[in-house]
């Protein structure tokens, strides 16, 4: 506390240089749950060639909608990682800045970086906080309250394309499912071991009630 109970200024270059470890440090945490999201698809790419030994065509189009939704996951995390390398680099050049003019500039690029951040879901407390911050320290302007959107909001993905669906399919099975496949043309050929499989209602209930816990995780 300083003078008349006021938290003294905190010196800009140590402001920017505690706002780019923070960005480094939300970026890790986006890799981080990128794997997560990849070692869950993995694992319904298992499931997905299990059911289709068993001849189970509503429990391969559940798990394939299932990829899709996980792959735009990770790509929008993807995106949102270089939004957060891109303002990464900009606070190095106001340090570069900081030492010849002695003072922070705004910038247009750190702005539009962290209007697209702020509408990531698993990194939009951090932004939101930092954005206030760049804006006292007249880096950026106010960010308004109506861009604090989920990307989840923006677009939906639960009506997944019947050619996406086949896309995945073939892919995981190799082509024996999918496009080239009996799934595209309307019908699965039930295998031998479907005699031996538990019954396609409980083994879709099965499924389903494992990709609401992935959901929730």
């Amino acid at each position: 506390m300083g003078l008349f109970g006021k938290t003294p200024k905190k010196d800009p270059k140590e402001q920017v240089r505690e706002w780019s470890s923070g960005l480094r440090k939300e970026g890790r945490k986006l890799d981080r749950q990128i794997r997560t999201i990849k070692m869950e698809e993995a694992k319904v790419q298992r499931s997905i060639k299990d059911a289709a030994k068993k001849g189970q065509k509503d429990v391969c189009t559940i798990l394939a909608k299932e990829i899709i939704q996980s792959r735009k996951a990770v790509n929008k995390l993807y995106s949102a990682k270089a939004q957060l390398n891109s303002v990464d680099m900009q606070m190095k050049n106001q340090l570069a800045t900081l030492r010849l003019a002695g003072t922070l500039e705004k910038s247009t690029e750190v702005m539009s970086s962290m209007q697209n951040l702020i509408k990531v879901p698993e990194i939009q407390a951090v932004v939101m906080e930092m954005s206030k911050e760049m804006t006292k320290a007249g880096i950026i302007e106010e960010i308004l309250e109506d861009t604090f959107e989920s990307m989840d909001d923006q677009e939906e993905l639960e009506d997944a394309a019947q050619n996406e669906v086949d896309k995945i399919l073939f892919e995981v099975t190799n082509g024996a499912l999918g496009e080239a496949g009996p799934v595209a043309s309307g019908g699965l050929e039930p295998t031998k071991n479907t005699a031996e499989a538990i019954s396609d209602d409980e083994e879709i209930d099965d499924m389903q009630s494992r990709l609401e816990s992935l959901r929730s995780a």
